[in-house]
């Protein structure tokens, strides 16, 4: 079985590299290899990676445990206690000063992550989406109990409905009292006499759900929508986890976002570019009209206000950028080219040589 690799190589960042930096490395990578988008036979490979990665190094706890025994499990020195029959250090410490099992309080449920595909429209200005997930419920029948409605349980006579069991132990010390989970009731105080069928007595079961979720206009690639309490159910009474949604965008066919901007280069002919013109040119509101001054030179910029992507936080909109981009005919009909002759006749060829200033400024006045 080979080694995993370092999680700082996967996503190409350094060791000391911030929340920031891991964030912006994780969303190039994911963008970059996501199956849907990359045809590569090894992307959905290399994407499950990637996530595996930043599923660590972006959670404090998980990469802090990383970096200081190359594992996000729990430490070295809390496993080492598991094969002295206790579960870890609260365990250890139950042992001794008394206490109950974590495993009878309430548990947070697991939270659940899914992508979430937009089109560029959709981010842009927002959007309606319904989302299919199978998540872990408390069981319909039971409603999380475990038993049998029509057996209700019966007060455990271990632990005579406390949940827990005291034991007194003898030690070097002297005598000390431990605290521990009931084996009968698992601390819940009751017996379950029948099983629930539906769930077997495990109180929760797995169910399809359909969301409807809002997606804020504004939106960018590789953000997350949080859906609070849509996760798997807890444990114990404990509050169900989160939904987390990674956005991923469809690339437009005609535009490019930079921010809250939309960048679209405009083709021009030359007798565009010389003479002007007024040209039609998309958006996202339809389409719009440029007025293309004389003599524009390649790579002129013009901007529409207010007609780029909603901003997420804040009022208002981003502009749309449009650069004109000349395009220089490569095949002349022989009338075009006569009319290009002459006109070349008209105008000066500019010469590197004929130009003083410019021979001035390159190696100086002399002396």
């Amino acid at each position: 079985m080979a080694a995993k690799r370092d999680y700082y190589d996967v996503l190409g960042v350094a060791r000391n590299a911030s929340e920031e930096e891991l964030k912006r490395a994780y969303r190039r990578l994911a963008m970059q290899y996501h199956p849907d988008r990359n045809p590569e036979p090894d992307a959905e490979a290399r994407f499950k990676e990637i996530n595996e990665a930043y599923e660590v190094l972006g959670d404090a706890e998980k990469r802090a445990r990383y970096d200081r025994y190359g594992s996000p499990e729990a430490s070295p020195f809390e496993r080492g206690f598991e094969g002295f029959g206790f579960g870890g250090l609260g365990d250890v410490f139950d042992a001794f000063f008394g206490g109950t099992s974590v495993r009878s309080q309430p548990q947070r449920g697991a939270d659940q992550r899914l992508d979430l595909q937009l089109t560029f429209e959709e981010a842009a200005f927002g959007a309606e989406k319904e989302i299919d997930l199978t998540r872990i419920e408390l069981c319909g029948t039971c409603k999380g109990s475990g038993g049998d409605p029509a057996t209700p349980p019966t007060r455990c006579t271990t632990c005579n409905g406390s949940g827990q069991v005291r034991r007194v132990h003898q030690s070097l010390f002297g005598p000390f009292v431990n605290v521990a989970e009931c084996a009968q009731c698992h601390g819940t105080g009751r017996v379950v006499s029948k099983q629930c069928a539906q769930c077997r007595g495990t109180g929760r079961e797995r169910r399809e759900r359909r969301l409807s979720v809002h997606v804020p206009a504004g939106v960018d690639n590789g953000a997350q929508i949080r859906l609070t309490g849509e996760g798997d159910s807890g444990f114990n009474g404990g509050p169900p986890g989160n939904l987390y949604l990674d956005v991923a965008i469809e690339p437009h066919k005609l535009f490019r976002r930079q921010g809250y901007d939309l960048l679209f280069e405009v083709p021009l002919t030359v007798a565009q570019a010389v003479l002007g013109d007024d040209v039609e040119v998309p958006s996202l509101d339809g389409q719009l009209t440029l007025k293309v001054p004389a003599g524009t030179q390649p790579g002129k910029t013009f901007r529409f206000k207010e007609k780029g992507v909603a901003k997420l936080r804040g009022s208002g909109r981003g502009d749309l950028i449009v650069s004109a981009r000349i395009e220089v005919p490569q095949r002349l009909t022989a009338e075009q080219r006569r009319l290009f002759e002459e006109l070349a006749k008209t105008l000066k060829a500019s010469k590197v040589g004929d130009d003083k200033n410019l021979l001035e400024r390159m190696f100086g006045s002399g002396s």
